[in-house]
């Protein structure tokens, strides 16, 4: 099922996400919708929290960009190590039609869990996944690339998104 991306500035996007415990069809369920709904969304990752479920729970797929890449399923997952700094052009699909340069690392090292609970690591360094790891797990903590820029910028996309926002809640309701 292809769910509703929640759009800067829904309060919802700030809150931290609560760790899984269960793993059981009703995690595999949203694993699923997850990914159906960030394919639907063209993104290439999509955390928990955009979707209005506040658990630790992320999904990556890089292959359209980065040759080789399969499909991933992070569950608890956390940064282990951090190396380096590079700027990156990074978007998000609860900020949809908005870019903009952003200093990350330019090497992650994460630990997760995968859907049947089992421990797992992996690094990236310099590629879209090492982007979409520290960009997808910050959601998990209630950030957003947005928050990595002046307070200028988030001003002019906050009212940008905000505006998005009222159009389509018109459009949704004409009446209203």
């Amino acid at each position: 099922m292809v769910h509703d991306i929640l759009i800067w500035p829904d309060p919802r996007l700030r809150e931290v996400s609560a760790p899984v415990t269960e793993f059981d069809e009703s995690l595999k369920t949203l694993i699923k919708d997850m990914f159906e709904t960030m394919y639907a969304a063209k993104g290439v990752g999509l955390a928990a929290p955009q979707i209005g479920i506040l658990k630790r729970v992320v999904v990556i797929d890089t292959s359209p960009q980065d040759e080789g890449a399969r499909p991933l399923v992070l569950i608890n997952p956390r940064i282990t190590r951090k190396e380096g700094k590079r700027l990156w052009s990074e978007g998000c699909l609860s900020v949809p039609d908005e870019q903009e340069k952003v200093e990350r690392a330019e090497k992650v090292a994460v630990t997760a869990l995968d859907e049947e609970g089992r421990e797992f690591s992996l690094e990236a360094d310099g590629t879209l996944l090492a982007l979409a790891l520290q960009h997808e797990l910050e959601h998990l903590e209630g950030g957003l690339f947005v928050d990595h820029l002046s307070s200028l910028k988030r001003g002019l996309i906050k009212r940008r998104m905000t505006r998005l926002k009222e159009a389509a809640r018109r459009t949704a309701n004409p009446k209203a």
